[in-house]
């Protein structure tokens, strides 16, 4: 029986796709989510959001935040969050703040409590 990762599935649809970078993730499996990302062909929102919580969540701040510099999507209120959680676990008090800055100036996205809450546990866990 082939496994998940050798079916074509998430090479031919980008919610299946999504979901499979999402569960290896999950599981910690940051190289298998790195893999799925990169062999599909297409990526929404979503995809992007998905992998840069992944590297967040594992304490990977810096490789979030390069995620985010070469995203092809149109950033989205999630994807704020999923920056901020990142910067949060990593430390990354400076970059947090750049990027609540400029979520507003450059992308024109109004900040809402989500937005002030993860402001607020990064500069609460910085001291």
């Amino acid at each position: 029986m082939p496994t998940p990762l050798e079916t074509c599935w998430h090479r031919t649809d980008v919610t299946v796709g999504s979901a499979f970078v999402a569960m290896y993730a999950k599981f910690g499996c940051l190289n298998l989510s790195r893999k799925v990302f990169n062999e599909m062909p297409n990526r929404n929102v979503i995809t992007w959001n998905v992998l840069i919580m992944a590297y967040g969540m594992h304490g990977k701040g810096e490789e979030a935040l390069e995620l985010f510099k070469k995203m092809e999507a149109e950033p989205n209120e999630v994807t704020f969050i999923a920056q901020f959680a990142a910067c949060s676990h990593s430390g990354l008090i400076n970059e947090g703040l750049t990027l609540f800055y400029r979520m507003k100036n450059d992308h024109g996205i109004e900040p809402t409590s989500n937005h002030y809450a993860c402001v607020v546990d990064f500069l609460g866990r910085a001291g």
